[in-house]
């Protein structure tokens, strides 16, 4: 049974920071590639971040130089570290694992950033 896992939302205040972790099974994650997409109320999920299994990343524009994207292949987790947190990055994070036209989906964790 396939299982992505997230964990690490929360709530902070513009400026801080966060780190979202996803922890797979049931998969061979060194082969997948993994994602990070976001779903703010009222509006539709979108690519947020991947990481490919060889390692190359690319990033939405509304997030570069903010966040990385990072994987584990050891530990079968994927990171997003998020600084300079906006209260526009309010929103759930979902981690995608994904291979040719196979794809699986975590969760959710909620991200809310707010003064």
């Amino acid at each position: 049974q396939v299982q992505l896992v997230e964990s690490g939302g929360g709530s902070v205040q513009p400026g801080g920071s966060l780190r979202l972790s996803c922890v797979a099974s049931g998969i061979n994650f060194s082969v997948y590639a993994m994602s990070w997409y976001r779903q703010a109320p009222g509006k539709q999920r979108e690519l947020v971040a991947v990481i490919t299994s060889g390692g190359s990343t690319n990033y939405a524009d509304s997030v570069k130089g903010r966040f990385t994207i990072s994987r584990d292949s050891a530990k079968n987790t994927v990171f997003l570290q998020m600084n300079s947190l906006k209260p526009e990055d309010t929103a759930v994070y979902y981690c995608r694992g994904a291979i040719s036209l196979k794809g699986y989906w975590g969760q959710g964790t909620q991200v809310t950033v707010s003064s």
